[in-house]
Parts: structure tokens; sequence; C-alpha cells
């Protein structure tokens, strides 16, 4: 009967865990001067990972310091938006996820590379 609470602890651990409890995923694609999807729409203190691919033939950037700041999120996922800049920056080919809860708000979003945002590279990232 000792052995009863181990068991238990066992099958307790091997329980997956289920869509609800996961965050929402949105891709978002950097392309020669635009994202794919231009506006995205999140949904406040609801996790999202956002996964971010360069299809560009050269470096882009996803900068939304505004968004940024006022999500929450560890300090890992933190680092992979450049802290403070609010800056998800990725070369040709390049992909990364950024997990993060999204604070209320209506954001502006640009690439802060030489004239890409005056060539279409903008959007906006609607939270509510």
């Amino acid at each position: 009967m000792r052995f009863l609470p181990v068991i238990a602890a066992a099958i307790a651990l091997s329980v997956p865990v289920t869509a609800a409890e996961l965050p929402a995923k949105v891709t978002v694609t950097m392309a020669n001067f635009s994202y794919t999807p231009a506006d995205l729409h999140l949904h406040a203190g609801h996790p999202v990972t956002i996964h971010f691919v360069n299809n560009g033939s050269g470096g882009h950037d996803f900068t939304a310091e505004e968004f940024f700041a006022a999500a929450t999120m560890d300090a890992a996922n933190r680092a992979r938006v450049g802290g403070a800049k609010g800056r998800v920056s990725l070369g040709k080919g390049e992909a990364s996820d950024v997990t993060l809860t999204p604070g209320a708000g209506t954001f502006k979003v640009h690439c802060s590379h030489f004239m890409h945002s005056t060539m279409g590279m903008t959007g906006k990232i609607t939270v509510d």
C-alpha cells in the first residue's frame, strides 16, 4: 500500500496538458517591407506565443516598444525583445518565438531599419 501514493503521483505527472492551458499561437511573417498580418488582434490577459519569421532578403525587425512594455513575460522572452528596446530582430531566414501575456491597448509596429517603415513595413496591434 505504501506504493500507492507513488503510483498516483506518476499518473498525475503523465496527464497531458489540455489545449485550454496552452498559449494561443500567432505567426508574423516579415518580408521585404511588409508584415503578414500587418494588424494583430489579441486578447488582454490571455497568453500568446508570437512566432516571428523573416522571409525577406535581408534583416528586419518587429519594433513595438509600448506593446512589449505593457506585456507580462519572463526574463528569457524579455531578452528576445531586446529588453526595453521592444524589438525582435531577425536576419534573413531566421525565426523566433516570444511568449507573453499582452496588456490592453492599441500599439504601433514598425521596422526600425533605415527607410523600411517608409516603404510600408508598419502595422498595428489591438489588445482588448
